[in-house]
């Protein structure tokens, strides 16, 4: 028997806890993100009562605010967050032979030597979600696969709350009706070209000559062909040491609107600041990451002479870094990063001004 990999995600986390911490949220649409009223920053998640309304992860919350002004609007409680995330994932450590993080939600577990067979696992599937509603009063999904690709899909399958199962000779079936949007790296603008080319589900991409989808996408277009196979051959690999502290974002369109990508950078750099703080860091390097309309993904740096652990350094080279590399396309994913990390025990503040 091939491997058995687990794809564990939480039900629109963030709104999940507050609903949680919440009771009276229970049953109408709730938002997390930025602050309507601002009108800038996005909406990091919200709940089922919300989508219902068109409101989507990653979207302008001035959008989402316009679709549905009778929502509840909550700032982003990442501490909240953090220490829940940490919570399940300790949970999941102890079912997984390897287990993979992805954010705070997300994680795939290698469970090959841990059961016999599928039945095995989805048993298996099954004590987890028992044990992190009874710990936690939070429901997930779980996708059981033979790899990293067809578990995270089935994940999505049946949400919320669900368990899907697809053994390896069952993988290509699968994942033929659905459309061609739901394999990863696949963007609107991907998707719009394989309509183009009378590609609209999984299953069309299984069956077209291989040769003209490299000839149309490069090495994307072999990816695409194997995917749609059902093929992936990506490990669940553990996460070492950190190293680095980043955030990043996929919007839900693309956009050349550069007041609110920066909008969003500095949200990000919060985010990465509350991190340094708590873990009392002080930081060398910034790293801005632009993945644009093309996929094409860019990652620029740039090293400063002394350590800081101050917001307004953060966000300052982010912008600049931001600014003086754009490339004329539109932004699908934005992400800052910050590296050379040195822990703050035992040393001096330091002030500097940039």
């Amino acid at each position: 028997m091939g491997k058995i990999i687990l794809h564990v995600d939480m039900d629109h986390f963030f709104t999940a806890i507050e609903e949680r911490e919440n009771p009276e949220l229970r049953g109408k649409p709730v938002v997390v993100g930025a602050d309507p009223k601002k009108g800038r920053g996005v909406v990091s998640t919200c709940n089922y009562e919300a989508r219902k309304f068109g409101i989507k992860s990653g979207m302008p919350i001035s959008r989402a605010y316009k679709l549905c002004p009778d929502a509840v609007f909550l700032p982003v409680n990442y501490e909240l967050y953090k220490k829940v995330s940490k919570n399940i994932m300790e949970i999941l450590r102890k079912y997984a032979d390897k287990l993979e993080r992805w954010g705070l939600d997300e994680a795939f577990l290698d469970v090959s030597s841990r059961v016999k067979d599928y039945e095995e696992a989805k048993s298996l599937a099954k004590e987890i979600k028992r044990e992190i509603f009874k710990r936690e009063k939070l429901t997930c999904s779980i996708g059981i696969g033979p790899n990293k690709l067809v578990a995270k899909i089935a994940s999505d399958f049946n949400k919320p709350d669900g368990l899907t199962v697809v053994r390896e000779n069952e993988a290509r079936d699968f994942l033929a009706p659905l459309s061609v949007r739901k394999l990863i790296g696949v963007g609107r603008k991907t998707e719009k070209k394989l309509r183009e080319m009378g590609i609209k589900t999984v299953g069309d991409l299984a069956s077209y000559d291989p040769s003209k989808l490299a000839d149309v996408f490069g090495v994307m277009g072999s990816k695409l062909y194997l995917m749609a196979q059902g093929i992936d051959g990506s490990e669940v690999r553990e996460r070492e040491d950190r190293k680095s502290m980043g955030r990043e974002l996929t919007f839900d369109e693309d956009t050349d609107d550069l007041d609110f990508v920066v909008g969003v950078l500095d949200m990000l750099s919060e985010c990465v600041h509350k991190d340094i703080l708590k873990r009392d860091f002080s930081f060398k390097t910034v790293t801005l990451k632009i993945r644009y309309e093309n996929f094409e993904t860019h990652v620029y740096s740039k090293t400063l002479p002394f350590r800081t652990r101050q917001l307004e350094h953060l966000k300052k080279i982010a912008r600049e870094l931001l600014v003086n590399n754009l490339k004329g396309l539109k932004i699908r994913l934005i992400g800052v990063r910050v590296s050379n990390l040195i822990p703050m025990k035992g040393q001096k503040k330091l002030e500097v001004d940039i």
